[in-house]
């Protein structure tokens, strides 16, 4: 079996298995208690403070530990934009953080404040100028990704908290992919991070605060973990998430290189064993584990399916595999194609025969799907003037995207076809389409029903 699905949640480190054993007799008391068993939980907290400090480049004071990645990124940014409310109520992110940074300023927005969402380019990167442009005087936080969870690209961290440094303004940095493979560099204020994200155990997170920042802990607090994280620590599973957080660090430069070396075969050879594939990510500035792809005319959670038939674990950006029915943020705010999107993500120690076993089997599954979806109905076309109507009212994308490519050879050099289509995924697939197969992307129009997206022939 593959498990290639590491970015959502890494196989648990042997290190941590053996961590989280030795500690259970004697991280179970209060630690917060002065006789004996409180005193030996103590001493295991403190010294899992120490190291997960060591491992994150900051004071042992500046970092408590959360019960998850998301609480500690809700807890920071509601503590960082309540500490400098006197400043204003501007909030900045990236159109590609994860969820629970843009959950945050969702909630953030709906009690007043204000947010600005900094676009990314086609590689799923920001620039450093469009973060300096995006700061007011009013700006209380600015958010910015270490890496991306769905395409691994690494974000200019370092940059873009100089810039936010110069301006007066702390920079929350979500490093849960990254934080396994390195420190994250720079002048950020606030980290977070989350322990199964590296092969320690799920239900703890780190949020680490740099003296000097403002801070408010927002909500009910008590006297634990310095007034940033209420409720009892679950010590075992701490010392097993410091112990693994610095074993993997310390494999992680010998782990880059091997992991790097499989992901470049994947993103070179996919291409040439599956037409017409797009793989999207900066193919140099990512993290070594990660490589995603899209294919034309797949249905994502049937390309899923049969590849965990065939053994392989992986996850997709597919409107069609989320419950929303609605493209990944990540590959929407890029502009590449999220039809039939595949990540990759390799864990720590991934065999190459395993790699080899996944490109023997893919283009086959591939080739099975687009099979099943079968070809468009004809009556699905018809003649307005000199322009292609193709009616994918009631449709779901991959078939909107399919059918515009059956048709595209009816209309001569010049010509228009028009594509009617309800599928908000269509929004961002035709464009990608067009993009990939060298036709022009008209633009969009109202229509009926539904959406009329306009495609020019060029070649």
């Amino acid at each position: 079996m593959g498990y290639f699905d590491a970015a959502s949640s890494a196989p648990l480190h042997p290190v941590a298995r053996q961590a989280l054993q030795a500690s259970l007799d004697e991280g179970w008391a209060d630690p917060a208690r002065l006789y004996r068993e409180g005193r030996r939980a103590r001493m295991l907290l403190d010294a899992a403070r120490e190291a997960a400090a060591e491992a994150v480049g900051c004071r042992a004071d500046e970092l408590v530990f959360t019960s998850s990645g998301t609480k500690a990124v809700h807890s920071g940014v509601a503590g960082a934009l309540a500490g400098r409310r006197r400043v204003g109520r501007h909030l900045i992110v990236s159109a590609v953080e994860h969820s629970s940074v843009l959950h945050a300023a969702d909630a953030h927005e709906a009690a007043g404040g204000a947010v600005t969402q900094v676009a990314v380019d086609r590689a799923g990167a920001v620039s450093v100028q469009a973060y300096a442009d995006a700061l007011r005087t009013d700006t209380a936080l600015a958010c910015l990704q270490s890496a991306n969870h769905e395409v691994g690209t690494e974000q200019p961290v370092a940059e873009v908290a100089a810039v936010c440094r110069e301006a007066g303004v702390p920079l929350l940095v979500d490093a849960a992919q990254s934080l396994g493979w390195g420190r994250v560099e720079g002048g950020w204020s606030v980290l977070t991070g989350s322990a199964h994200k590296w092969g320690g155990p799920s239900g703890v997170g780190l949020l680490v605060v740099r003296k000097g920042v403002r801070f408010a802990a927002q909500g009910p607090v008590d006297e634990r973990e310095s007034g940033r994280a209420a409720g009892f620590e679950n010590i075992p599973a701490i010392v097993a998430a410091a112990a693994s957080l610095r074993a993997v660090q310390a494999e992680a430069a010998q782990e880059a290189v091997r992991l790097r070396e499989l992901t470049e075969r994947i993103r070179a050879r996919v291409p040439r064993l599956v037409p017409d594939v797009e793989v999207v990510g900066d193919p140099a500035r990512r993290l070594p584990g990660i490589v995603t792809f899209s294919c034309l005319y797949v249905d994502g959670e049937t390309l899923l399916h049969e590849l965990d038939r065939a053994g392989f674990s992986v996850s997709s950006g597919s409107s069609c595999t989320s419950s929303t029915l609605t493209p990944s943020h990540v590959l929407k705010a890029m502009g590449v194609l999220s039809e039939g999107n595949v990540r990759v993500s390799l864990p720590a120690g991934t065999p190459e025969e395993d790699v080899e076993r996944f490109l023997e089997v893919l283009p086959g599954a591939v080739a099975e799907v687009r099979e099943k979806l079968g070809a468009p109905v004809a009556e699905a076309v018809v003649q307005e003037e000199d322009v292609l109507v193709v009616d994918s009212l009631g449709k779901r994308c991959p078939i909107p995207v399919i059918e515009l490519a059956k048709v595209i050879g009816n209309v001569p050099v010049g010509g228009l076809v028009r594509v009617l289509s309800d599928d908000e995924a269509a929004r961002l697939d035709i464009p990608a389409w067009c993009e990939m197969r060298g036709q022009e992307y008209v633009g969009e129009e109202p229509a009926e029903q539904g959406t009329a997206y306009m495609i020019r022939r060029v070649t």
